[in-house]
């Protein structure tokens, strides 16, 4: 019966959690493209869900070897995150997020997600890479994941059929030599299809770790991180998780019934089977030194 109550208080627990983390969705989302300046209006990061990344396209790793972003899918989820290493602001801001948020994560690169990034300027060399990466890896301080961490260079033509698939657009402004462009990150299945992506550049752990959680099908991951996924539903137009009121209440429902099902087995139980009671009455003895005559 104590392990009933446990099991009970967590989901009770987890039910509070849920509601306590209701969020609604703003209506306006920002600046339509008519009001954007000239040189963002075809500037945008809206990835398909369940897309598929090609995953033959070739590019080279930050030690200059050739690779297929097919070497780090097929058994893990994969965050990735497209932008230039040459960026004077907002990739950098891109890459401390995300390794940011991730450092908050029980999970670990490697063992369970891989991380990629990709340049889009056809310009930059694997030294620039390699300089990413090990910035990268003193903020994440946790050097025996390094395995885990991708920073890639390639083709022009590799950069624009990666960027295609995940409708990640951006435009070069050779006066100042920098590419306007969205941030943004995507996890996506072992399998190369786009699963989950956010916005902006800081990112909710929560939704970090609930899109990990999703992407790679239940593989990684605790009993309440999927209770929270029941709790939680994915909403692509503001790209974050929010509370769904109609799964809490059925989750209340159940509860209510399990809570109602185990009070009446206990006590049924305890009428069938009521607890010993003493006997008051000693039974009689024949008083010590005396014997029958």
């Amino acid at each position: 019966m104590n392990r009933a109550r446990t099991t009970i208080g967590i989901a009770a627990l987890l039910l509070a959690a849920c509601a306590l983390h209701a969020q609604t969705v703003p209506s306006n989302m920002g600046p339509t493209a008519s009001t954007m300046p000239a040189a963002l209006q075809n500037v945008g990061f809206e990835p398909p869900l369940n897309g598929q990344m090609p995953l033959d396209l070739s590019f080279r790793d930050e030690t200059g070897r050739d690779v297929h972003l097919r070497d780090y899918f097929g058994q893990k989820p994969v965050v990735l995150a497209f932008v230039y290493y040459n960026c004077p602001m907002l990739c950098n801001q891109v890459q401390q997020g995300v390794v940011g948020t991730l450092r908050m994560l029980s999970f670990n690169p490697v063992r369970d997600y891989e991380v990629v990034f990709v340049s889009f300027d056809p310009r930059e060399t694997p030294d620039m890479a390699a300089e990413k990466k090990k910035v990268a890896l003193a903020h994440f301080r946790r050097p025996e994941t390094a395995s885990g961490w991708h920073f890639l260079t390639g083709s022009k033509e590799s950069i624009d059929a990666a960027t295609h698939a995940a409708n990640f657009r951006y435009s070069f402004d050779a006066k100042t030599n920098f590419f306007a462009h969205a941030s943004g990150v995507m996890i996506l299945t072992p399998g190369g299809r786009i699963s989950r992506y956010f916005y902006g550049v800081e990112y909710p752990g929560r939704d970090m770790r609930l899109g990990l959680v999703e992407a790679s099908a239940g593989k990684i991951g605790t009993p309440i991180d999927h209770v929270l996924l029941f709790c939680y539903h994915y909403n692509p137009t503001a790209a974050t998780y929010s509370a769904s009121i109609l799964k809490i209440i059925r989750l209340a429902g159940v509860l209510t019934i399990v809570c109602i099902v185990s009070g009446i087995l206990y006590f049924r139980r305890r009428d069938l089977h009521p607890p010993a009671q003493a006997n008051l009455r000693q039974p009689l003895h024949t008083l010590p030194g005396r014997g029958a005559h």
